[in-house]
């Protein structure tokens, strides 16, 4: 009994073509996506078209939603002004390319999906644009799943891929009662609680180049984090193609971190 969860496909055909194909080769047909189908990369018809096809349930990501209502919608942050700059190009070329049958089916996505005692979203159970990042306070992080009212929270938007365990026992509060200085603590019982975060299929940003996704087993709660090779060259020369920023290649090869960080700057584009 295990499903697979997918997440920031971000219009990068040859990733989501190589991770449906490895969750195939495992038996796997029970599939979620946690949304942001374009974005960035050079295929965002295909894309979409591809997971209607396979009818996976899909959350509603940032850039879905983004493209559909606009800019306004996305309080998204970015690294600095030039890769803002970057992203409004990407953002105003993917509005361009997508069909209206495709900007309806994402308009229509759903927020959240929940099966049994899973919750799957995108950002956070609070916002499309809430990064759940695997540092974030364990108290806050707690309180994201138990508002929820789930065990297992799987999200991504962070496209760096984690487990994280949050409570399986007892853990200690603060209460104050009445006076400011009448504090007392007190133990409150709660079982295991996890964030699971799907990193990204079309966009890693974990230091390395493969696509990932995670693979839960409903039956034992195991959940394992996948790593897939793909064409990263066929993606990368589709971007140039496309005329999209060709930073967008590079840091797809170099890895996302160093793109904003490197100290030779001829890579950065014009645009």
């Amino acid at each position: 009994m295990n499903q697979a969860v997918i997440s920031c496909l971000h219009a990068n055909l040859p990733a989501v073509e190589a991770v449906l194909k490895d969750i195939e080769l495992q038996g796997i047909t029970n599939i979620t996506c946690l949304g942001d189908l374009v974005g960035y990369g050079p295929q965002p018809n295909e894309v979409i078209e591809l997971i209607r096809d396979k009818k996976i349930p899909t959350c509603q990501g940032c850039w879905d939603e983004d493209v559909v209502d606009g800019l306004d919608a996305c309080d998204c942050s970015y690294p600095s002004q030039l890769a803002e700059k970057r992203g409004h190009f990407a953002h105003q070329w993917t509005t361009d390319k997508l069909t209206k049958e495709n900007k309806d089916y994402l308009a229509n996505l759903p927020y959240s999906i929940r099966k049994d005692k899973c919750l799957f979203v995108h950002g956070s159970p609070n916002s499309q644009h809430e990064y759940l990042l695997p540092d974030m306070d364990a108290f806050a992080a707690l309180e994201r799943v138990e508002n929820a009212r789930a065990e297992i929270l799987f999200c991504g938007h962070t496209h760096q891929p984690y487990i994280r365990e949050l409570a399986d026992g007892s853990i200690a509060v603060k209460i104050k009662k009445g006076a400011p200085k009448d504090i007392q603590e007190k133990e409150i019982q709660l079982p295991m609680r996890r964030i699971v975060n799907a990193g990204s299929v079309g966009e890693p940003r974990h230091g390395g180049t493969k696509a990932t996704y995670v693979v839960h087993n409903e039956v034992t709660n195991e959940v394992k984090i996948r790593e897939v090779e793909y064409d990263l060259e066929l993606t990368c020369k589709a971007i140039i193609d496309a005329g999209l920023p060709p930073i967008f290649a590079w840091r797809l090869k170099n890895g996302f971190e160093f793109a904003e960080q490197a100290e030779d700057a001829s890579h950065v584009c014009e645009r």
